[in-house]
């Protein structure tokens, strides 16, 4: 079991998701509070071997950049907002120790537990120290920069077990905008164009509208989904 001691905010458990965990939530959640971190930027540039990819073909899925990490790299979106929108997850105190093996087993290729402030959108509740995942950025899944249209179309043609990575693109950018009223992201919003633009380029069938606002308000009502695509790591330095 992963070392999480110190994890506890006033007694409790919380867990901070910023990708498919917005909607698709961790199990046995008690409370779930929309809000964001500061300090970070949010990135498709974590390559997915086991859910919108293969180890053949790895698709892409967003992680997080320490900002002061980014500012030194080059960025083709060389702007992004100062906050990362995404969910936070308070865990039943009985399942506690069960959702700890659950995310250890997750834990892979030298990622580690850490901690980071959270901010609820409500600003009459205080700030919540939540767990995230961060990894080293040698680690072997990190890409590091990507051109946006290079990016779109590697998207575009990716598909794992969890299914197409577009799909993953667009339901992250729906949960995102319901999460409240400054919770887009430039970057997720322009790769969503772009990958429409391809598809309609290519005459490909455009993925439901219902499908994606089904898929992505699950986290919103609270449903559970026990087979969440991955616990999201964080890349820094």
């Amino acid at each position: 079991m992963a070392n999480v001691d110190g994890l506890s905010y006033f007694g409790e458990f919380w867990l901070f998701g910023y990708g498919s965990l917005i909607w698709k939530p961790p199990p046995h959640f008690d409370k779930r509070i929309p809000g964001y971190v500061e300090g970070y930027v949010r990135r498709f540039w974590q390559a997915s071997e086991d859910h919108r990819g293969t180890p053949e073909a790895p698709g892409c899925v967003v992680t997080l950049i320490e900002r002061s990490f980014w500012e030194k790299l080059v960025d083709h979106h060389d702007t992004s907002e100062n906050q990362v929108w995404g969910a936070a997850y308070r865990i039943e105190s009985s399942k506690v120790a069960e959702v700890q093996d659950y995310l250890d087993v997750r834990e892979i290729n030298g990622y580690s537990i850490q901690y980071t402030q959270f901010h609820p959108e409500d600003s009459s509740i205080p700030p919540i120290r939540c767990l995230v995942y961060i990894g080293l950025p040698d680690n072997p899944q990190f890409l590091g920069p990507q051109e946006p249209q290079a990016l779109a179309e590697h998207i575009v043609g990716s598909v794992g077990p969890s299914g197409e990575n577009r799909e993953y693109l667009f339901m992250l950018e729906k949960a995102l905008v319901e999460l409240g009223k400054e919770s887009g992201d430039s970057h997720v919003q322009d790769l969503a164009t772009r990958v429409r633009q391809i598809d309609t380029s290519n005459g490909k069938p455009a993925l439901p509208n219902d499908a994606i606002a089904k898929e992505a308000s699950k986290g919103r009502h609270g449903i559970v989904n026990g087979q969440q695509e991955e616990v999201e790591k964080v890349a820094s330095v």
